[in-house]
């Protein structure tokens, strides 16, 4: 996947257990939770950066796919 900015990366996540959280923080002076959802063992997520979210954060064991590579997160 390649992007003309990082405003318009795309992130995609699969759940590779169940409950992985992943939260969208907000862009600006203060960083915010703006966003969340729970995944279930085997759902997909995509995500896009935007000009209000400038992270994603994620919990749970859960595979990451970005035009950057590929990362799995671990469990807590």
């Amino acid at each position: 996947m390649k992007a003309t900015s990082n405003q318009s990366d795309y992130v995609v996540i699969k759940a590779m257990d169940d409950g992985v959280n992943v939260i969208g923080l907000t862009r600006g002076t203060d960083t915010r939770f703006h966003h969340s959802e729970k995944l279930d063992k085997g759902e997909v997520m995509i995500a896009q950066f935007t000009e209000h979210t400038s992270a994603i954060k994620i919990r749970g064991k859960a595979k990451i796919m970005t035009s950057m590579g590929e990362i799995e997160s671990e469990h807590k």
